[in-house]
């Protein structure tokens, strides 16, 4: 067998894209030939994959998974929405997600290393990536995922605009036989924070650096608007409840009633069924948040697609 040195992967890899594991891979099963290498990785689709990697991927879709007691939020991205909504890679986030239901990975790093389901090769989670890569002639990066076990508590979620925004809450239940109506609520619940984009659950949760922020620009305004000394502090105070009421999910005005609060209306339904409830946490992920966009139009983006570059 031929010695697979670095600078022999650093060649290949320089001349495919391919990831360095995947080039050494190649030239142990071609016994060093560069050339027979190249035809492995592109037999397996893998030679163009790596040179995609490095482009900003900010489309995709945040999909959720509700099975029982579990619950899975997570966010694939890809580089256009086109790619986005086609049945392969929606297969794809799916079956991401599956895994972090059954091996519950700590991390992306952790998941991308494990072993993808059904794959004769061996191949992990990344390598598959980099083999749907290849093939769907875009960059796919997993860029985070959540898992919710509940104990209980009712699960519910909701996915917005075709994966552009996704929301899991846990509502806690005091009766097992008030579960559904619970997993209702939450249901209500994910449909408010969709729409609502609460970023606290209970005001205490709240950091002092915001509420440092909010005081201060609060104070300033009211004595930029030349208000006695003695009237700023109550203008501040009603300032930071108006603040409470739109970032902490449980003071906020129900979208459905803004007559109610969040609160309000957990308390109202736990009433109708003789029941407590309590929502315990909730996440939302939106699609792309703080990733750094290109600007392309929908030709540029089906003449890509076209082209497979």
């Amino acid at each position: 067998m031929a010695q697979i040195d670095a600078a022999l992967v650093k060649e290949l890899r320089e001349k495919t894209g391919a990831g360095m594991m995947d080039c050494k891979a190649a030239l142990t099963e071609s016994n060093g030939n560069i050339e027979e290498a190249v035809k492995v990785l592109r037999k397996k689709g893998l030679a163009a994959a790596g040179k995609k990697a490095g482009r900003i991927a900010s489309e995709g879709i945040v999909y959720a998974s509700i099975e029982g007691a579990s619950g899975i939020l997570i966010e694939v991205n890809c580089e256009t929405d086109f790619v986005a909504q086609t049945d392969d890679f929606k297969a794809l986030v799916a079956g991401i997600a599956g895994l972090v239901r059954s091996e519950n990975p700590a991390g992306v790093e952790q998941l991308l290393a494990l072993s993808w389901p059904g794959d004769a090769e061996g191949h992990t989670v990344a390598q598959h990536i980099s083999g749907k890569i290849a093939k769907i002639g875009e960059n796919i990066a997993v860029r985070r995922f959540l898992r919710y076990d509940a104990s209980g508590a009712a699960l519910s979620s909701y996915i917005h605009g075709n994966g552009k925004i996704g929301v899991i809450v846990e509502v806690k239940v005091d009766k097992a036989e008030a579960t559904a109506a619970a997993e209702a609520l939450a249901k209500e619940l994910a449909m408010h924070v969709a729409a609502a984009e609460p970023r606290f659950l209970h005001r205490d949760e709240v950091t002092t650096k915001d509420l440092d922020t909010e005081k201060e620009v609060a104070r300033e305004q009211a004595i930029k608007a030349g208000k006695p000394e003695a009237v700023v502090e109550k203008i501040v105070a009603g300032k930071m409840e108006k603040y409470y009421a739109e970032t902490v999910l449980l003071e906020q005005p129900y979208i459905r009633d803004d007559k109610m609060s969040v609160q309000k209306l957990v308390d109202q339904r736990g009433k109708e069924v003789g029941a407590k409830f309590d929502v315990s946490r909730f996440s939302r992920f939106k699609l792309g948040e703080g990733i750094e966009k290109k600007a392309n139009d929908f030709v540029a983006e089906v003449m890509a697609q076209a082209s497979g570059n």
